[in-house]
Protein backbone atom coordinates (compact mmCIF):
# COMPACT_ATOMS: atom_id res chain seq x y z
CA UNK A 1 0.00 0.00 0.00
CA UNK A 2 1.52 3.15 -0.86
CA UNK A 3 2.55 5.65 2.02
CA UNK A 4 1.12 9.07 2.21
CA UNK A 5 4.13 10.22 4.03
CA UNK A 6 7.28 8.25 2.55
CA UNK A 7 10.79 8.29 4.34
CA UNK A 8 9.03 9.15 7.32
CA UNK A 9 10.04 7.17 10.59
CA UNK A 10 8.14 6.52 13.44
CA UNK A 11 8.62 9.84 16.00
CA UNK A 12 10.82 8.73 18.99
CA UNK A 13 11.53 10.15 22.07
CA UNK A 14 15.64 11.65 22.16
CA UNK A 15 15.76 13.89 24.46
CA UNK A 16 15.79 17.63 24.85
CA UNK A 17 19.37 17.86 23.67
CA UNK A 18 18.23 16.37 20.19
CA UNK A 19 18.96 18.21 17.24
CA UNK A 20 16.89 16.02 15.26
CA UNK A 21 13.53 17.95 14.28
CA UNK A 22 11.59 14.82 13.78
CA UNK A 23 11.49 13.68 17.63
CA UNK A 24 9.61 14.44 20.58
CA UNK A 25 12.58 16.46 23.66
CA UNK A 26 10.15 16.62 26.33
CA UNK A 27 7.24 13.90 25.65
CA UNK A 28 8.89 10.47 26.57
CA UNK A 29 5.60 8.25 26.91
CA UNK A 30 6.86 5.80 28.44
CA UNK A 31 8.50 7.83 31.95
CA UNK A 32 6.32 7.48 34.87
CA UNK A 33 5.28 10.90 36.64
CA UNK A 34 3.39 10.39 40.01
CA UNK A 35 2.85 6.48 39.26
CA UNK A 36 1.31 7.43 35.72
CA UNK A 37 3.39 7.32 32.10
CA UNK A 38 2.96 10.40 30.42
CA UNK A 39 1.16 8.56 28.34
CA UNK A 40 -1.60 7.71 30.32
CA UNK A 41 -1.31 11.37 31.92
CA UNK A 42 -1.64 13.32 28.52
CA UNK A 43 -3.59 11.15 26.19
CA UNK A 44 -2.64 13.09 23.07
CA UNK A 45 -5.17 12.87 19.90
CA UNK A 46 -5.26 13.98 16.88
CA UNK A 47 -8.12 16.15 15.15
CA UNK A 48 -9.13 15.47 12.03
CA UNK A 49 -10.87 18.24 10.76
CA UNK A 50 -7.22 20.65 11.72
CA UNK A 51 -4.94 18.32 10.73
CA UNK A 52 -6.11 16.63 7.09
CA UNK A 53 -8.93 18.52 6.39
CA UNK A 54 -7.57 22.52 6.20
CA UNK A 55 -6.62 23.63 2.99
CA UNK A 56 -4.58 26.72 4.04
CA UNK A 57 -7.15 28.95 2.74
CA UNK A 58 -7.79 33.00 4.28
CA UNK A 59 -10.77 34.79 3.62
CA UNK A 60 -8.92 36.50 0.58
CA UNK A 61 -7.32 33.63 -1.05
CA UNK A 62 -7.64 29.96 -2.74
CA UNK A 63 -6.66 26.76 -0.92
CA UNK A 64 -2.48 26.47 -0.36
CA UNK A 65 -2.01 22.94 1.08
CA UNK A 66 -1.29 20.42 -1.45
CA UNK A 67 -2.47 16.88 -0.07
CA UNK A 68 -1.66 13.82 -1.37
CA UNK A 69 -4.60 12.48 -0.29
CA UNK A 70 -6.91 14.35 -2.42
CA UNK A 71 -5.81 14.35 -6.00
CA UNK A 72 -9.38 12.08 -6.84
CA UNK A 73 -12.21 13.73 -8.29
CA UNK A 74 -14.36 11.00 -6.57
CA UNK A 75 -14.93 12.25 -3.44
CA UNK A 76 -15.24 8.59 -1.33
CA UNK A 77 -12.46 7.90 -2.98
CA UNK A 78 -10.50 11.23 -1.11
CA UNK A 79 -12.39 10.30 2.66
CA UNK A 80 -10.74 6.69 1.87
CA UNK A 81 -7.35 7.89 1.14
CA UNK A 82 -7.62 10.92 3.67
CA UNK A 83 -8.69 8.25 6.37
CA UNK A 84 -5.97 5.55 5.21
CA UNK A 85 -3.42 9.07 5.45
CA UNK A 86 -4.56 9.88 8.77
CA UNK A 87 -3.91 6.17 10.66
CA UNK A 88 -0.33 6.22 8.57
CA UNK A 89 -0.08 9.58 10.23
CA UNK A 90 -0.84 8.64 13.50
CA UNK A 91 1.36 5.52 13.87
CA UNK A 92 4.17 7.14 13.11
CA UNK A 93 3.55 9.29 15.74
CA UNK A 94 2.73 7.30 18.02
CA UNK A 95 -0.39 8.71 19.64
CA UNK A 96 -3.34 6.78 20.94
CA UNK A 97 -6.13 8.46 20.01
CA UNK A 98 -7.45 10.46 17.53
CA UNK A 99 -11.46 12.51 16.86
CA UNK A 100 -13.42 13.81 14.40
CA UNK A 101 -16.78 15.79 13.42
CA UNK A 102 -18.69 13.40 11.10
CA UNK A 103 -17.80 15.58 7.73
CA UNK A 104 -14.26 15.48 8.57
CA UNK A 105 -14.48 11.93 7.44
CA UNK A 106 -17.43 11.52 4.98
CA UNK A 107 -18.53 14.16 2.53
CA UNK A 108 -22.11 15.02 2.72
CA UNK A 109 -24.62 13.72 -0.27
CA UNK A 110 -28.10 15.12 -1.56
CA UNK A 111 -30.13 13.09 0.97
CA UNK A 112 -29.67 12.18 5.00
CA UNK A 113 -29.65 8.68 3.81
CA UNK A 114 -27.07 8.38 1.20
CA UNK A 115 -25.00 10.89 3.80
CA UNK A 116 -25.57 8.29 5.98
CA UNK A 117 -24.58 5.21 3.73
CA UNK A 118 -20.99 6.86 2.96
CA UNK A 119 -20.86 7.54 7.08
CA UNK A 120 -21.09 4.10 7.34
CA UNK A 121 -18.41 3.22 4.66
CA UNK A 122 -15.99 5.13 6.24
CA UNK A 123 -16.93 3.90 9.74
CA UNK A 124 -16.12 0.46 8.67
CA UNK A 125 -13.01 0.89 7.40
CA UNK A 126 -11.95 3.44 10.52
CA UNK A 127 -12.93 0.10 12.66
CA UNK A 128 -10.67 -1.61 10.62
CA UNK A 129 -7.86 0.72 10.83
CA UNK A 130 -8.24 1.18 14.81
CA UNK A 131 -7.89 -2.27 14.80
CA UNK A 132 -5.01 -3.10 12.87
CA UNK A 133 -3.08 0.19 14.68
CA UNK A 134 -3.97 -0.17 18.64
CA UNK A 135 -5.48 3.74 17.94
CA UNK A 136 -8.59 4.78 19.82
CA UNK A 137 -11.25 7.24 19.30
CA UNK A 138 -10.92 9.26 22.11
CA UNK A 139 -14.61 11.60 21.16
CA UNK A 140 -16.50 12.17 18.24
CA UNK A 141 -18.96 14.89 17.19
CA UNK A 142 -21.44 16.50 14.44
CA UNK A 143 -20.69 19.49 12.38
CA UNK A 144 -23.74 21.46 12.26
CA UNK A 145 -22.02 24.42 11.54
CA UNK A 146 -20.32 24.05 8.05
CA UNK A 147 -23.90 23.68 5.84
CA UNK A 148 -26.47 26.96 4.91
CA UNK A 149 -28.50 25.14 6.84
CA UNK A 150 -27.02 25.77 10.40
CA UNK A 151 -26.66 29.56 9.82
CA UNK A 152 -29.25 30.37 12.42
CA UNK A 153 -28.05 27.69 14.85
CA UNK A 154 -28.93 23.52 14.91
CA UNK A 155 -30.88 22.91 18.07
CA UNK A 156 -31.74 26.59 18.94
CA UNK A 157 -32.54 27.07 15.08
CA UNK A 158 -36.58 28.38 14.69
CA UNK A 159 -36.91 26.11 11.77
CA UNK A 160 -37.98 22.70 13.08
CA UNK A 161 -36.66 21.01 9.53
CA UNK A 162 -33.23 21.73 10.81
CA UNK A 163 -33.96 20.62 13.97
CA UNK A 164 -34.99 17.66 13.13
CA UNK A 165 -31.83 17.21 10.68
CA UNK A 166 -29.34 18.14 13.22
CA UNK A 167 -31.13 15.64 15.83
CA UNK A 168 -30.68 12.82 13.05
CA UNK A 169 -27.24 13.99 12.92
CA UNK A 170 -26.29 13.44 16.68
CA UNK A 171 -28.25 9.99 16.39
CA UNK A 172 -26.12 9.13 13.67
CA UNK A 173 -23.20 10.36 15.59
CA UNK A 174 -23.93 8.75 18.87
CA UNK A 175 -24.31 5.18 16.80
CA UNK A 176 -20.91 5.96 15.27
CA UNK A 177 -19.48 6.66 18.72
CA UNK A 178 -20.33 3.54 20.18
CA UNK A 179 -19.16 1.40 17.02
CA UNK A 180 -15.74 2.70 17.28
CA UNK A 181 -16.03 2.50 20.64
CA UNK A 182 -15.22 6.15 21.66
CA UNK A 183 -14.47 7.58 24.83
CA UNK A 184 -17.15 10.35 24.97
CA UNK A 185 -19.68 12.41 22.57
CA UNK A 186 -18.60 15.92 22.00
CA UNK A 187 -21.33 18.63 22.01
CA UNK A 188 -20.20 21.35 19.62
CA UNK A 189 -22.56 24.16 19.71
CA UNK A 190 -20.59 25.99 16.87
CA UNK A 191 -23.69 28.10 15.27
CA UNK A 192 -25.62 27.97 18.65
CA UNK A 193 -27.25 30.77 19.83
CA UNK A 194 -28.28 34.08 18.37
CA UNK A 195 -27.18 37.71 17.02
CA UNK A 196 -28.96 40.35 18.75
CA UNK A 197 -31.89 39.99 21.16
CA UNK A 198 -34.11 42.25 19.19
CA UNK A 199 -35.01 38.85 17.61
CA UNK A 200 -34.58 35.90 19.76
CA UNK A 201 -36.82 34.70 22.15
CA UNK A 202 -34.09 33.65 24.60
CA UNK A 203 -35.80 31.32 27.09
CA UNK A 204 -37.76 29.54 24.12
CA UNK A 205 -34.26 28.85 22.99
CA UNK A 206 -32.89 28.01 25.87
CA UNK A 207 -35.78 25.37 26.01
CA UNK A 208 -35.48 24.30 22.49
CA UNK A 209 -31.58 23.48 23.30
CA UNK A 210 -32.19 21.36 26.61
CA UNK A 211 -34.93 19.54 24.51
CA UNK A 212 -31.91 18.76 22.36
CA UNK A 213 -30.04 17.56 24.83
CA UNK A 214 -32.02 15.63 26.61
CA UNK A 215 -33.63 13.57 23.39
CA UNK A 216 -29.68 12.79 22.71
CA UNK A 217 -28.84 11.62 26.26
CA UNK A 218 -31.93 9.50 26.65
CA UNK A 219 -31.03 7.76 22.86
CA UNK A 220 -27.79 7.27 24.04
CA UNK A 221 -28.75 6.13 27.32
Amino acid sequence: MAQFFPGINKIRFKGPKSKDHLSFKWYNPDEKIAGKTMRQHLRASVAFWHTFKGTGQDPFGAPTYIRSWCTSSDPMKVAEATMRAAFEFFTKLGVDYYCFHDRDIAPEAETLAETNKRLDKIIALAKSLQRDAGVKLLWNTSNMFSHPRFAHGAATNPDARVFAYAAAQVKKMLEAGLELGAKNYVFWGGREGYETLLNTDMKRELDHLAMFLRMAVDYAR
